[in-house]
């Protein structure tokens, strides 16, 4: 029976980025991912800060800069920036993937494709022992001193060490389209309850000429494929014109919400198994690696130790929280007050931010993976947001309530 330090079940950007960090310091690393290739099929949008730049070390999975936003409300109304600087970029999110593999490959850590976690059996000498099922559907064995949970929404090794409490999941379906008459470095945001309750619709240039487009939603009983085609019936209308054919379609799903421990006895969860997700706007790159870079830390330490307890690796929901958790707990909050807005109230924010003279505002504060930093401003001055949103504005003006979030790094440019 194969033993390694840690075995990491799942080649996303969490995983990968835990296994490179844990590799690298010289620990013996299995990742095991049930897809035959990294990367495919693909997981999300693809939108990042130029932080997940920085985490990846490389700039070659990025397809282009975006340094413009339009949030459009049910009536179509809008408000539109755009920054001297690039905000965001787009990126080949397999190519994401498949780098921070190849990168953690390169730092010792062993790679298993078509490989599925199906249990964890009894341990053995304080070490984990977990069932694997293999290409050719040969079944197997490894031990391993922890176990790291990097499996996403449905985490099987979330279920195998119940840790998994119910988060709210909205299902997420995405298409590619092959040309697009949006501007090339602006993202659009659609709101309203026809198209897309819960959260939002989207318009991501695609670096290449086309864009991206989809929706994530409540899981209300209506398909979210049914609301992608409003959406398509929406962006036909606002662009005079139907959209071409999509080339490829995405259905995933988001987690939104919290879980009380996402560590236990020689076991951690990180990226979506974990919850780590921002929920106003589903993204969860940025956190998930940030906080596989805990984890990493976190389980380095407690390696050298000899002490994988339930309490030592406490420390890992510890530093992630108090690193994130404040971000977290804002934004579900207003996310609670924004699900609960009608299409008359989303088109009323939508007036009062444009006609506030808030543009400056948005520009200087706007950051992708802080978005409760610039809500914070904006209610701070804006008194028509005060009158559509009371009790927000008083959750952010509270005692406690003057946090702000990391500077942001120069981003990689590209060449």
């Amino acid at each position: 029976m194969e033993e390694v330090d840690v075995l990491v079940v799942g080649a996303g950007p969490a995983g990968s980025t835990v296994a490179h960090r844990l590799a690298e310091r010289g620990r013996s690393v299995a990742v095991v991912e049930e897809h035959p290739r990294v990367g495919y099929p693909v997981q999300c949008a693809g939108l990042v800060s130029r932080r997940v730049l920085e985490l990846a070390g490389s700039e070659r999975m990025v397809r282009c800069p975006v340094r413009g936003a339009s949030v459009f409300g049910p009536s179509l109304g809008s408000i539109s920036f755009k920054a001297d600087e690039p905000r965001a970029y787009v990126i080949d999110r397999a190519g994401l993937d498949i780098h921070l593999a190849e990168r953690a490959a390169a730092a010792g850590a062993r790679y298993l494709t078509s490989t599925r976690f199906d249990e964890r059996l009894d341990p053995s000498d304080h070490r984990e022992v977990v069932r694997l099922t293999g290409a050719g559907s040969e079944v197997f064995e490894i031990r391993a001193r922890v176990v790291v949970g990097a499996d996403g929404v449905s985490s099987a090794v979330a279920r195998a060490y119940r840790l998994r409490r119910p988060v709210e999941i909205l299902p997420a379906f995405e298409a590619e389209i092959p040309s697009s008459p949006g501007d090339p470095e602006t993202v659009e945001v659609y709101l309203g309850r026809r198209i897309s309750p819960g959260l939002f619709g989207w318009w991501i240039p695609d670096g290449r000429g086309g864009a991206r487009v989809g929706v994530a939603v409540d899981a209300d009983g209506t398909s979210a494929r049914t609301y992608y085609a409003r959406l398509v019936e929406r962006l036909a209308q606002r662009f005079g014109a139907p959209l071409p054919k999509p080339t490829a379609f995405l259905v995933s799903g988001i987690p939104i919400g919290t879980v009380p421990r996402t560590h236990g006895s020689r076991v951690v969860l990180v990226g979506d198994a974990a919850a780590q997700v921002k929920p106003l706007s589903g993204g969860g790159i940025y956190t998930g690696m940030r906080c596989a870079e805990i984890a990493a830390r976190v389980l380095d330490a407690a390696l050298a130790r000899g002490d994988l307890s339930e309490a030592a690796l406490a420390e890992y929901d510890r530093a992630w929280r108090a690193e994130l958790g404040e971000e977290f707990r804002r934004a579900l909050y207003l996310r609670r007050v924004f699900c609960r807005l009608s299409d008359r109230d989303l088109d009323a924010l939508v007036e009062a931010l444009r006609s506030g003279g808030l543009h400056g505002t948005i520009v200087a504060f706007g950051d992708i993976d802080f978005p409760t930093h610039v809500a914070r401003e904006l209610l701070a001055q804006s008194p028509s947001l005060v009158r559509l949103f009371p009790k927000a504005l008083g959750a952010w003006l509270a005692p406690g309530a003057g946090y702000r979030a990391p500077d942001l790094e120069p981003g990689p440019r590209r060449k």
